[in-house]
């Protein structure tokens, strides 16, 4: 893409900020340069948080079924998959979704829901109530 024909549609879901894309300027070098958004872009992320909206709505109704542990709905909201929470915790992925199993997260270890509380942005308290409480 060319310098001048970086996109400018001013997207609502920059909030406002732009970001940083590269371009090739007139002599061929590529160079920064600041976008307030694309249409296509704005599109896709929006399209992306109303899947992720979807899918906490239904790990809540499983949770308050108790079905389901609150860490896949807590994943959701938080704008994770199973791989990204895996990641971030530093377990496997068989872990994690093990952990979605409600009599499985009742026993967890408090160095395990450190673990998770810290991926929330949490305190383990906080973490704990949801193992006792409904939202």
């Amino acid at each position: 893409m060319k310098l001048d024909e970086v996109p400018q549609d001013h997207s609502s879901t920059y909030g406002g900020h732009s970001k940083l894309v590269y371009a090739v300027d007139a002599s061929g070098h590529y160079q920064g340069t600041q976008s307030d958004g694309w249409e296509p872009e704005a599109y896709s992320t929006l399209l992306a948080v109303a899947e992720l909206e979807a899918q906490e709505a239904e790990a809540l109704a499983l949770w308050q079924r108790g079905e389901q542990s609150p860490l896949k709905c807590l994943m959701y909201r938080y704008r994770m998959d199973e791989p990204a929470l895996a990641q971030i915790t530093g377990l496997w992925q068989w872990r994690v979704r093990r952990h979605f199993r409600p009599e499985i997260y009742r026993r967890l270890s408090a160095s395990v829901l450190a673990r998770y509380a810290e991926a929330f942005g949490l305190n383990v308290d906080e973490l704990r109530r949801y193992q006792r409480e409904l939202p």
